[in-house]
């Protein structure tokens, strides 16, 4: 129903000087169809006041409301008579409504408050449309567009994380702002998050694995009470980059939460050695960054100072679970062998405050436009590492952009996990295995079938000049028939 929609805006956007790549076309859009996403639930919370004969007051009033100046209507018709439009529709977006929607930040009561999330959108967006022409067909288009019911808010989260995708393989590094659903979920899956847990991604990008965690918990048979904690007290995430906070924002919002719990800070910059019980999680799920270089400020809220940015989120991770709590982290898989300081004492922590129980060895080209082959890590703190499984997954194709990674990829080792049994891709090391000083916990499948071994360079020379001689022999033959 709404894939005519998006495909619609998207041929507008192509004409429109002040948007550029698939970056912009995200961040575009969803200020747009969050303006119109708080449109309908206003409606929705006034309709529910007004049945239960009670006030209501609106989030956003007056001229700055959805229906007074982006969609007027007159008898449900749109009212053109009424529509700003060209110049005078961009400079009421720029000079007007951006600054009085970011005002919100300061007026909220408190960070988890809806007003308070419009307040960050506000004040990290601008808006790029130079033509008010192309952005009044973009509003009617959106406007179109309904959020009422579940099924309607489902197809428009697909859509969305279609354009997600797509932005992620734009970019330099895919795995920014996109992680493979497929993945995410086989993830949530094996760490079985419950209702009454809190669900933690410090570097959270596009919010999938919260949003995914959602999907997953909740239920039709869920009380009122746990449907609302579910909504309120249940997903908190942080992240530094302005655009990936957008969008994660409005990704959770598509999703069905309300008033996602994300916060707009560097997680790095939190003492991790000062993180307290109240602050600490029940679940983690996390695709940190890895590649960039931390500041030496940064580095000083850590034990283990290292200018790699995986690895200071894996410290602040360990240090933010509850005791007996679980978590699933995305790193580098040269994290298991680095033989720097860093790198290994690390990997010692980890075996030591936290049961490390498997290492999922993905495919190269798991995440599109990254470079690297990464591995998943699960882990429970608050008992030493005893023994390790293993599974190396090959879907057994290349992977690429026509060939990414799918749900049934995942599906065995989501069942062999359950029990840990081993298998042709699958293994299990123990504790005394691993390196005392190293630590070194490389993906080495002893149950992978032995490479033929290499010939000895005589044997190819040899082999070399007996196919010389042939070939003389023949060309001999073919002269004496000239």
């Amino acid at each position: 129903m709404y894939e005519n929609a998006f495909n619609q805006i998207e041929r507008q956007l192509r004409a429109e000087e002040g948007i550029a790549n698939e970056l912009d076309y995200v961040e575009q859009t969803s200020w747009v169809l969050f303006l119109k996403y708080l449109h309908d639930l206003e409606t929705e919370r006034r309709d529910r006041a007004d049945l239960e004969g009670k006030d209501y007051a609106p989030i956003i009033e007056g001229k700055y409301r959805w229906d007074r100046w982006a969609a007027p209507k007159v008898n449900g018709q749109f009212d053109h008579n009424a529509a700003k439009t060209g110049e005078d529709l961009v400079d009421f977006v720029t000079g007007e409504l951006f600054p009085y929607l970011g005002s919100y930040r300061e007026r909220a009561e408190g960070p988890d408050t809806i007003q308070y999330k419009i307040g960050e959108v506000f004040t990290e967006l601008r808006n790029k449309f130079r033509s008010g022409y192309i952005l009044r067909d973009v509003l009617e288009v959106i406007d179109s567009l309904s959020f009422n019911t579940q099924a309607q808010r489902h197809e428009l989260s697909e859509l969305y994380e279609t354009r997600i995708r797509r932005m992620g393989n734009a970019g330099r590094n895919g795995g920014e702002y996109y992680t493979p659903r497929p993945l995410i979920r086989a993830m949530v899956r094996v760490t079985d998050p419950k209702i009454g847990e809190t669900v933690y991604d410090g570097a959270v990008g596009s919010a999938g694995f919260l949003c995914e965690a959602f999907d997953y918990m909740r239920r039709d048979d869920l009380s009122a009470a746990d449907w609302d904690k579910l909504q309120r007290k249940t997903f908190y995430g942080q992240e530094k980059k302005s655009l990936a906070y957008i969008i994660g924002i409005m990704n959770m919002v598509l999703h069905g939460i309300e008033a996602p719990n994300i916060r707009h800070t560097n997680t790095l910059n939190e003492d991790a050695m000062g993180i307290q019980d109240k602050d600490r999680h029940d679940v983690i799920l996390a695709n940190p960054p890895f590649g960039g270089g931390e500041r030496r400020e940064v580095q000083q809220n850590f034990s283990i100072r290292t200018g790699e940015t995986a690895y200071l989120f894996l410290q602040h991770f360990i240090r933010k679970l509850k005791a007996g709590g679980r978590a699933a982290v995305v790193i580098k898989n040269t994290f298991l062998s680095n033989t720097d300081n860093a790198s290994v004492a690390l990997r010692k922590e980890l075996l030591e405050a936290c049961r490390l129980h498997t290492i999922l060895d993905c495919p190269q080209g798991t995440f599109q436009g990254a470079g690297v082959k990464t591995v998943v890590l699960f882990f429970e703190k608050g008992a030493p590492t005893r023994q390790v499984w293993y599974y190396q997954l090959d879907p057994g194709r290349s992977m690429g952009k026509t060939n990414a990674l799918n749900d049934d990829d995942l599906a065995e080792f989501i069942e062999l996990q359950k029990s840990c049994a081993e298998g042709p891709k699958s293994w299990t090391v123990t504790r005394d295995a691993i390196d005392g000083e190293t630590y070194d916990l490389s993906v080495k499948n002893p149950n992978a079938p032995e490479a033929e071994a290499l010939r000895s360079p005589e044997d190819i020379i040899a082999d070399m000049l007996t196919r010389d001689a042939e070939t003389a022999a023949i060309l001999e033959d073919i002269r004496g028939m000239l």
